[in-house]
């Protein structure tokens, strides 16, 4: 677990497969969106109004990661194995890494997952069962994040979803002093699910 937070720390994130070992990445350049640069279309704020989806943090992590690892169209297999599932369920448990999830009619819909240092939140992987619900989501938790005064969301490379959400590109050089900085503030721990600074709704 140190190894994992102290990577996290110094900006570089942890790449695996079955086949090879853990190889730690930090791309040139960095693909991130702050906060107050969140894109939300006309359709995913109607989506949010009529609160389609129910928004949780924190209750089902382990299941949210399982999601993540499913194979994708176009992919071979998947970073996430077991091991890395038990490595991050013991992070979550310690309360650096967290999951918020799109509930529907009682059923998991989508949702994402990331670990949170500072004023850092470094996004993993995120997976929909039905459309705009990782959408909605990362929304969720972005206004929260806005709201708390985080500095900086982590996408760790291109993604076109991401993009059309407001990511971009950032210099390697700039966003590794940035998280330097970021990670000396304090940790907001535990569940969030719990702790009422987090909120499941946001203002649109």
């Amino acid at each position: 677990m140190e190894r994992l937070l102290l990577a996290y720390s110094s900006g570089i994130f942890p790449w695996y497969s079955s086949e090879t070992p853990i190889i730690w990445w930090s791309p040139d350049p960095r693909f991130v969106i702050y906060p107050s640069d969140v894109k939300i279309s006309k359709s995913m704020k109607q989506v949010l109004k009529r609160g389609i989806f129910d928004i949780k943090f924190d209750t089902s992590f382990r299941e949210v990661i399982t999601a993540c690892s499913g194979k994708r169209k176009h992919e071979k297999g998947t970073w996430i194995t077991s091991e890395m599932i038990e490595a991050y369920v013991v992070l979550h448990e310690l309360g650096f890494a967290h999951s918020i999830e799109a509930w529907r009619d009682g059923k998991l819909a989508g949702g994402l997952y990331g670990v949170s240092l500072g004023g850092m939140f470094f996004g993993e992987s995120m997976f929909s069962r039905e459309s705009n619900a990782s959408k909605a989501a990362f929304i969720v938790l972005a206004g929260n994040l806005l709201h708390l005064g985080f500095d900086l969301i982590d996408s760790q490379v291109h993604t076109d979803h991401m993009e059309s959400m407001g990511a971009i590109e950032m210099d390697r050089g700039f966003f590794l002093d940035l998280v330097k900085k970021s990670v000396r503030r304090d940790t907001i721990r535990g569940n969030w699910g719990d702790n009422p600074l987090f909120k499941t709704e946001v203002a649109l």
